[in-house]
């Protein structure tokens, strides 16, 4: 049995049904499952499905009794073409499910009809499963072999707790490496993108040795570039890594390739750097233990023409040459590649092998950054957000997955804001949380400064790699940035970037220009506009964790407040963001105004607790009155907004009274009671008119707890990273009764609203939640935020603010907002929704900006 293991076929697994063992062990069964259950001890319920498939004429059963299962592990592969297919067809991952019954773990194959239930995270693991219909695939090229398939299932709540005691009931299904069910590959995938290594074909175990160069011929890369068309064989290189590439991931359907990897090393001597090209079974043996700075013999290579259209990294010395003209490519085959790591205390002077050189920038540096620089950071994580996932292409099974993190380095009131793609380091990106030593490498400069408000921030490139606190890494201890930071770390004296620190909730980042015109010319897809009727569409086709902007045209007719459900809860979670050096006094002012909001006996209602922060925007308003709002540059973040006075514009800016500014008759001291004389839900004659006649009504306006940005703790490390990282491919028992992400404080405390936008042909109407952004400008330009102003980007920074200051309660902007969208009273209007698909049929759609007709073009 183990020697065919050792030659995947394609086809039914290698593991699965087998006539040959009728005599086994029954805690393990090695490859059978047709033996008649005992009597003795407790029976399995898939040891009776088993049976009542070999009774069936047919080859597929409805078991006569259903019994709920755990399911403790989904896990993905790439399913070759079968010999039959004439036409190849598009990627088809598969999916292999293990389950439990409490006696025996089987590994079954999950019918591809039934992918969406891993594609909207409905069928994970952790949770209780029941199978009404099962079928047999044998493989038809071994004797008596099969498995187990899932043809119809239901899905249900996540168990608490899972055993993992119960033994594989058959035993090929834990051997290792583990291997698909079906098909020739040796390996799954991860889960939710192709950059990740997973599993344990990736090893981990390569380490430096000695070796003895005495017999050993070396050429120089300027010299091979030179002799090479000329040779066939290759003396060594002897060369130090400088860059290295994520994963690549090249699979098809019709390549019939075991493990279809490739990356990129950017190596360099004293006469050059160069690109070599590790392919295939060798990414899975070396990849992981090949790091930036290592020095490397390179024995038994090819080098082919170089590709001329691959952009490749900056050289870390520019003195040092760069070769395009070749690369080196290393195989496991064609020949056999020997790499041999040499240990640094080996490094000889005489090499002058070239020393990492980083381009560390600290935040008050990238203010003067150009477009596209690249540079690496160092600081200290303050906000890390939910895992997302984006489309690489349309229409096409292949994702990307990144998350947004703020990490200050003390050099600025801002943090550097940084989308972090998988840098094929899961162990690094599924674990980073905020109070944790960050730096990232090869990170890229975005910006625009023609955009208000001004667009700036870093993404990774394909060669970034991350390193957090228990890691090893190149710090560079001798770089003077590097120094800083560390003594800045040492020397605080006191802790509001650990206080203030955030993680999860829904971030919409980047923000949209100004106007629509601008829109039109920053985003590349087919078509900019989307249908209100394609809407639900838009909606059901998402995956996962998928995030997607689109825009839409439609009529604001509602807007409802939802206040926070807990004036308790509100009043905590305001002081999570709280600057701990902001004096006492402004801490009682802020804690009154709340108070005084809660007491005044207003109407409050039940609703999903939310509210983050966004950066404002330089917005043109003119709904009638032509009236315009002016906002300074994105400065710093602040959990409440407050008036501008003339003080504060004195010398920057002419005096712009907002055109939400309160008339004296309804406005009230920030000392006295709260406002009663403004409504909390709005509705518009139009929407009196039209409601009932709808020919749909879509309701995407809830806001989930996943949603809500959370205080971090320490405490509760490991939960709060589990929440917002992707579902994992393998159940993980939790070490102890896990708490509810609700009992975390949120980082904000406003609420939300919900918004209803109606087509311009008064057919349909859709629903979406709002979540008010307090506004981040300078405290010398800060105005009362507005529905129109706030929709741009979140941040999680506090600001300070002066004792004697008092800021308006959260229902006082609300009436604020609520009066705004009355200025747009049948107004045609373009809408910028961010859609969220949160996984087990939850979905949210947020209003990201309202564009009214004189900032559309």
């Amino acid at each position: 049995m183990s020697g065919e293991l050792d030659q995947p076929q394609a086809g039914p697994s290698h593991a699965g049904l087998d006539r040959r063992n009728p005599e086994r062990n029954r805690a393990a069964v090695p490859g059978g499952v047709i033996r008649r259950a005992s009597a003795q001890g407790p029976m399995s319920w898939i040891q009776k499905v088993l049976e009542q498939i070999m009774d069936s004429p047919l080859q597929w059963v409805t078991p006569s009794e259903v019994v709920p299962v755990a399911v403790l592990a989904v896990q993905r592969y790439l399913l070759e073409d079968e010999p039959r297919d004439t036409i190849p067809k598009p990627p088809l991952y598969c999916y292999d499910v293990t389950i439990s019954d409490g006696v025996y773990q089987e590994k079954c194959y999950l019918d591809p009809s039934l992918n969406f239930l891993v594609y909207k995270n409905i069928l994970k693991v952790g949770i209780e499963m029941k199978i009404f219909r099962v079928s047999c695939l044998y493989n038809e090229r071994r004797l008596g072999q099969g498995i187990l398939c899932m043809d119809n299932v239901h899905c249900g709540e996540t168990l608490e707790t899972i055993s993992l005691e119960t033994p594989f009931r058959n035993s090929a299904h834990e051997e290792i490496p583990e291997r698909p069910l079906r098909g020739g590959k040796s390996h799954y995938l991860a889960l939710w993108n192709n950059e990740d290594p997973y599993g344990d074909i990736w090893l981990t175990n390569k380490q430096p040795e000695e070796h003895n160069f005495n017999n050993t011929k070396i050429i120089s890369l300027s010299h091979l570039e030179m002799t090479w068309n000329n040779r066939r064989n290759f003396p060594a290189l002897l060369v130090r890594i400088l860059h290295k590439s994520r994963l690549r991931y090249y699979g098809k359907p019709d390549k019939n390739m075991i493990e279809p990897y490739q990356t990129f090393l950017e190596v360099a001597d004293s006469s050059g750097t160069v690109s070599v090209i590790m392919w295939n079974a060798l990414c899975p043996e070396w990849y992981k233990s090949l790091q930036v700075g290592l020095v490397l013999l390179l024995q038994d290579y090819s080098v082919k023409k170089s590709y001329p259209l691959r952009l490749r990294p900056l050289p870390v010395d520019p003195q040092i040459k760069l070769i395009s003209t070749m690369e080196v490519c290393l195989n496991l085959r064609d020949p056999p590649t020997n790499i041999i790591i040499i240990p640094e205390r080996q490094v000889k002077p005489e090499w002058r092998l070239p020393k990492l050189n980083h381009r560390f920038i600290t935040r008050s540096e990238l203010d003067d950054m150009p477009e596209k620089q690249i540079c690496d950071i160092i600081g200290i994580l303050v906000f890390v957000g939910r895992v997302q996932r984006s489309k690489k292409k349309e229409n096409c099974e292949d994702f990307w997955s990144h998350r947004w993190i703020h990490i200050a380095d003390g050099t600025s009131e801002q943090p550097f804001v940084v989308e972090l793609f998988s840098t094929s380091q899961p162990e690094i990106f599924e674990n980073i949380c905020p109070m944790t030593y960050f730096m990232c490498t090869q990170l890229k400069v975005v910006r625009n400064d023609t955009q208000v408000p001004k667009l700036l921030y870093l993404t990774t490139t394909n060669e970034s790699h991350v390193f957090i606190t228990g890691h090893r890494s190149q710090l560079c201890a001798i770089d003077i940035k590097v120094k800083n930071f560390i003594h800045w770390i040492k020397t605080k004296t006191d802790s509001g970037e650990m206080k203030n620190s955030v993680i999860g909730g829904y971030y919409p980042y980047p923000p949209v220009p100004e106007t629509f015109s601008k829109y039109r010319s920053s985003v590349k897809v087919e078509s900019l506009l989307t249908a209100i009727s394609e809407v639900r569409k838009e909606i059901e086709d998402l995956q996962y964790r998928e995030q997607k902007r689109i825009a839409i045209q439609g009529i604001i007719t509602v807007i409802k407040y939802i206040p926070h459900s807990s004036a308790t809860e509100s009043a905590s979670a305001s002081e999570t963001l709280r600057n701990c050096n902001r004096p006492s006094t402004f801490q009682t002012a802020e804690r009154e105004s709340q108070s005084q909001e809660i007491d005044g006996k207003q109407h409050q209602e039940n609703g999903p607790v939310n509210s983050q922060c966004s950066q404002t925007t330089y917005t043109s308003l003119s709904p009638t009155k032509k009236k315009r709002i002016v906002q300074g540059q994105y400065t710093k973040l602040i959990p409440l907004p407050q008036p501008e006075t003339s003080a504060q514009t004195k010398g920057n800016k002419p005096d712009m009274p907002s055109i939400f500014q309160r008339p004296e008759s309804t406005r009230t001291s920030m000392h006295g009671k709260a406002r009663k004389t403004i409504s909390h839900r709005w509705e518009s004659q139009l929407w009196r008119e039209k409601k009932f006649g709808l020919v749909e009504h879509l309701h995407y306006s809830s806001v989930y707890p996943e949603s809500i940005p959370r205080k971090f703790t320490l405490e509760h490390k490991d939960f709060l990273i589990q929440q917002y990282n992707s579902q994992p491919a393998k159940y993980i028992p939790p070490k102890e009764r896990p708490p509810k992400l609700n009992d975390f404080k949120s980082a904000r405390s406003l609420g939300h609203f919900e918004v209803t936008i109606l087509g311009l042909n008064h057919e349909i109407a859709i629903d979406v939640a709002f979540l008010p952004m307090y506004c981040p400008e300078d405290i010398r330009t800060s105005q009362i935020d507005t529905l129109l102003t706030c929709m741009n980007y979140t941040c999680v920074y506090p600001q300070e603010g002066s004792g004697n200051e008092r800021m308006p309660g959260p229902r006082a902007i609300a009436g604020d907002i609520i009066k705004a969208v009355t200025e747009l009273d049948r107004m045609h209007v373009v809408c910028i929704l961010d859609v969220c698909n949160l996984g087990n049929n939850k979905v949210e759609v947020y209003l990201h900006k309202i564009y009214s007709p004189d900032n559309i073009y």
